[in-house]
């Protein structure tokens, strides 16, 4: 007769992030009821610009339809993030670990959301800065949308092989190179008009960035 061992399931380690999950896929239950026919177009940015033809003005960023993508996105790219530092051996996982991940994306983009305004605003620039902001808010929620069930199979599976990984992030900077892309054609004329405080801002604000960050991570691993 052959002996059977049996072993205590271990659920409760994922009890969080399922609660995490749960959240994002309510908010997005949630504005494609409220937000019916704005939700519709927005899925089709991947395809088609007449979601930010429609919602072009700068007060949609202050939108509870934006602001709670927002909401789901620094989550999805806070997984992402634990994901790769923790193939790498920088990132123990967990809780407290993706806690301290999220507040640090969450920080980031906040704090250069901020600095982007006060530049902006001593070049006499704000109607570009608010116009080129949304832009990038739409297509960067639009990715953390994409991104939250692929987080989803990567994390109640196997550690992610490296190529699964690579294929990710090639996949999320070829969508926000062909997002700045689009940028470059949508406000053309805007941008030649003051090509000088483009430059300044795409190289203080849309480059420097990621590399102190970039810089960060690896010291403080």
């Amino acid at each position: 007769m052959n002996d059977f061992t049996l072993h205590e399931r271990i659920t409760g380690a994922h009890d969080w992030a399922t609660v995490l999950f749960v959240c994002c896929f309510g908010v997005i239950a949630i504005n494609r009821t409220v937000f019916e026919a704005r939700f519709a177009e927005f899925v089709k940015l991947a395809w088609s610009d007449k979601y930010t033809k429609i919602y072009k003005d700068s007060s949609n960023l202050q939108s509870w339809f934006t602001i709670s993508f927002f909401f789901v996105q620094v989550i999805s790219y806070a997984f992402l993030l634990q994901f790769i530092l923790g193939y790498f051996g920088k990132s123990e996982g967990g809780f407290l670990n993706y806690i301290q991940l999220l507040t640090i994306i969450t920080s980031f983009v906040l704090a250069k959301f901020l600095v982007e305004k006060i530049i902006a605003t001593a070049f006499n620039i704000e109607d570009f800065n608010e116009q080129f902001n949304l832009h990038k808010v739409n297509y960067r929620a639009y990715i953390g949308l994409l991104l939250l069930p692929v987080n989803v199979v990567l994390f109640y599976n196997l550690a992610p092989k490296a190529l699964v990984l690579y294929i990710i992030l090639g996949l999320i900077v070829a969508a926000s190179i062909l997002s700045y892309l689009i940028s470059l054609r949508i406000y053309q004329k805007l941008i030649l008009s003051k090509l000088f405080y483009f430059i300044l801002y795409l190289c203080a604000l849309e480059i420097a960035p990621y590399f102190f960050l970039y810089y960060w991570f690896n010291r403080a691993s």
